[in-house]
């Protein structure tokens, strides 16, 4: 079903969808995808912007960008795959994008996981690229999830609330599994509205994402943000995940595997922020600049450590404005390193036992 009428009666909107937003020759291609690559290149946009407030190097963020992208969706649909209601006909079937399936979790996962490998390849900083990314996640997840109000999926059980939308598809997919949700015991009516659920987790990813940035120069440790995120999408998702009802189930078990995950992520957060809170309460946060791959190159040739060369490129209070962040770093790629190590040099040198002790000469008489 490429069109829908979709009705929110209690708002008196009525808007007509085309999942298909344009055609090249003989391929669709579909407002879900362009929603989801904008939403990917606002995060990347936003993340590349912020990389020096971080202390990281934004020309080798890149490798681990295009790393973590990738297999994040691979994972994701890795993750679907895996507790899909239904068998596969074919390996065909599990790898076509097109037809949908793709699980948010799975996506975090893999990039955590592939991304922070990538973070150790191109020497970037684990922790503050996590905390970097983690911001993009939700502005991704955020628009992302409109995605499904084209493709009118991802939504949750019958609802009276000012929010409840009614479509063709939300009818004929809940006629379809009420037999099945019932014996999970979920009674629906199709000719219902229903909740809304990607919206519901759209707003919520957005006022996640503001929460995040506001604090994001009050932040204590590297780590923090990623540790909120996880704490603050898991809260969400959990909720969320409890009104849906397409939701990939544990085999033999019945529970959900998003709330699972969810709230696993949001303990494990919860206890790692309040034993790190207490750890950093009254330390001053500093981030270490960050240093360019050909500029680290340089500095390395003429013969300082990676501990001098951080020690030069020098740190920042956290609270410092992004553009001290970008002007400092921009400074650091003008740094004359043949000089710097020379003084260092010169600074560290013996002093030469064999040099002739000066002789104490007598003061002159007064006459």
């Amino acid at each position: 079903m490429m069109t829908n009428l979709v009705q929110f009666p209690r708002l008196g909107l009525e808007l007509e969808i085309d999942r298909v937003a344009f055609t090249l020759g003989n391929m669709n291609i579909y407002w879900y995808g362009i929603i989801i690559a904008a939403g990917l290149l606002l995060a990347l946009a936003f993340a590349f912007h912020y990389a020096a407030d971080f202390g990281v190097d934004a020309d080798r963020l890149v490798d681990v960008v295009l790393v973590g992208t990738v297999c994040a969706i691979v994972c994701a649909r890795a993750y679907y795959v895996a507790f899909a209601p239904f068998k596969y006909d074919s390996i065909w079937d599990m790898i076509n994008l097109r037809d949908g399936g793709i699980a948010i979790y799975g996506a975090v996962i893999g990039a955590a996981v592939f991304g922070g490998l990538a973070c150790k390849w191109r020497k970037v900083p684990v922790l503050p690229t996590f905390d970097l990314v983690a911001m993009g996640f939700l502005i991704g997840q955020g628009m992302g999830r409109w995605g499904n109000f084209f493709n009118q999926e991802a939504f949750g059980t019958n609802t009276n609330s000012i929010f409840g939308m009614y479509s063709r598809s939300t009818h004929e997919y809940l006629a379809q599994w009420q037999s099945t949700l019932a014996e999970q015991g979920v009674t629906v009516d199709p000719s219902m509205p229903v909740h809304p659920t990607f919206l519901y987790e759209s707003i919520w990813c957005f006022v996640g994402f503001f929460a995040l940035w506001a604090f994001m120069k009050k932040r204590r440790y590297n780590g923090q943000i990623a540790l909120l995120y996880a704490v603050w999408y898991g809260a969400g998702r959990f909720w969320i995940e409890g009104l849906r009802t397409d939701s990939l189930l544990i085999p033999g078990v019945g529970l959900r595997v998003s709330q699972v995950v969810a709230l696993v992520g949001v303990v494990a957060g919860l206890v790692l922020l309040a034993v790190l809170g207490k750890k950093y309460k009254n330390v001053p946060f500093q981030v270490q600049l960050a240093v360019s791959g050909d500029t680290l190159k340089q500095a390395r040739a003429a013969g300082l450590t990676d501990a001098q060369i951080a020690s030069i490129a020098g740190k920042l209070p956290v609270g410092a404005s992004h553009a001290a962040f970008a002007a400092q770093t921009a400074q650091i790629t003008q740094t004359n390193w043949a000089a710097r190590a020379a003084a260092l040099a010169e600074e560290n040198a013996p002093a030469d036992e064999n040099a002739p002790e000066a002789v104490e000469q007598p003061e002159a008489s007064e006459e």
